[in-house]
C-alpha cells in the first residue's frame, strides 16, 4: 500500500507534509484549485492552489485571533464586513457576539463556501444559518470600492496570500477604501503573512507600509499557527481611533462570557510584543 502525503513547499528547500488518509474532493473552480483531505493528526483540511487554508485541528487559533482582538478593543462593534473567509470560521466567531447586528461576508469563490459547508461544517456551521449574515459572491476589492462611506465598524480581511484571487486585497486602493467605509471608530484586521521566510516577509513589509501610510494607528500582532509556513504568523491591526493596547477593554470583553481556546486578554497584550527581528523588519518597511 502506497502512503499518500500532502506536501506544501514553504521555500525551494523547505517542505511541510501531512500523511493523508483520504483525498476527499478535488475540483478546479473558475478561480482556483480546491482540495479536501482527511488526516489523523490534523483531521480534515482543505487547500487552495496547493496551499494550506484550514485544518480541523488548529483553525481555532487563526479564527480566535482575527476576531476577538478587535472585539476586545471596541466591544461596541455592531456592523462587520468579512472579506474572504470562505471556510466560515471567521463568521462563526464574530456571530458568537449577540449584540452584532450585521455581518456582510464577501467571498469571490462560491465553490469554497459550498464545499466547506459539505466537508468542513466545523467552520462553516453559521453560513446560511444566521439571519444577521449576508453572503456576497464577488470580488472584495470591487465591493469596498462601491460601498457607502462609514457603514462598518470592523473589517476582517481573511484573505489568501497576495497572489491569484487575493492579490487586489494588498493594495493602496483597497486599504484607502477600507478606511473610507469604516466608521470614525472603525478597525481593520488583515491577514499579514509571516515574518520568517524571506518571500513571506517581503509581502508582510509591503502590506504594513501601505497600511501605515493609510491609517493613523497601525500595529502588528502575532500568533502561532502550526500548519502555516514557519508556524509564526501575523495580523495587522489598523484603526482611525483605537490603540489595541491602550484601549483594551478587558472587563467589557470578559463580560461577554465567551469561551475561547486560544485568545485571552493576557495573550492580547503579549501578542503585540514582537521579536526584535520582526520589529526591525517592520520599521524598515
Amino acid at each position: 500500500m502506497i502512503d499518500l502525503w500532502y506536501t506544501e513547499n514553504h521555500q525551494e528547500d523547505t517542505r511541510f507534509s501531512i500523511k493523508v488518509k483520504e483525498h476527499l474532493h478535488s475540483e478546479k473552480s473558475p478561480f482556483q484549485q480546491i482540495d479536501f483531505f482527511e488526516s489523523d493528526t490534523f483531521g480534515r483540511f482543505f487547500t487552495l492552489d496547493g496551499l494550506m487554508m484550514v485544518t480541523q485541528k488548529d483553525e481555532f487559533i487563526y479564527h480566535d485571533m482575527i476576531t476577538h482582538i478587535p472585539m476586545a478593543v471596541n466591544p461596541s462593534i455592531k456592523r462587520v464586513l468579512i472579506i474572504g473567509g470562505g471556510d466560515g470560521g471567521t463568521a462563526r466567531e464574530i456571530l458568537r457576539y449577540n449584540h452584532i447586528e450585521k455581518v456582510d461576508m464577501v467571498e469571490i469563490d462560491e465553490r469554497v463556501v459550498r464545499l466547506c459547508q459539505q466537508y468542513l461544517p466545523q467552520t462553516a456551521c453559521q453560513l446560511d444559518q444566521d439571519p444577521r449574515l449576508t453572503l456576497y459572491f464577488e470580488d472584495g476589492l470591487k465591493f469596498v470600492q462601491e460601498a457607502n462611506d462609514e457603514i462598518y465598524d470592523l473589517i476582517l480581511v481573511d484573505s489568501t496570500d497576495p497572489i491569484g484571487p487575493g492579490e487586489g486585497l494588498f493594495t493602496y486602493d483597497f486599504y484607502n477604501n477600507c478606511k473610507r467605509v469604516l466608521s470614525d471608530a472603525g478597525i481593520l484586521i488583515n491577514q499579514h503573512e509571516s515574518p520568517y521566510y524571506e518571500s513571506y516577509a517581503h509581502e508582510m513589509k509591503r502590506a504594513h507600509s501601505k497600511i501605515k501610510a493609510t491609517f493613523p494607528i497601525a500595529k502588528v500582532y502575532q500568533f502561532h499557527m502550526p500548519t502555516y509556513p514557519s508556524g509564526h504568523w501575523l495580523f495587522g491591526f489598523a484603526s482611525k481611533k483605537y490603540d489595541p493596547l491602550a484601549d483594551l477593554q478587558k472587563e467589557a470583553w470578559m463580560n461577554f462570557g465567551l469561551r475561547t481556546r486560544y485568545y485571552n486578554t493576557d495573550l492580547h497584550m503579549g501578542a503585540f510584543m514582537l521579536p526584535t527581528y520582526v520589529k526591525e523588519s517592520l520599521e524598515n518597511a
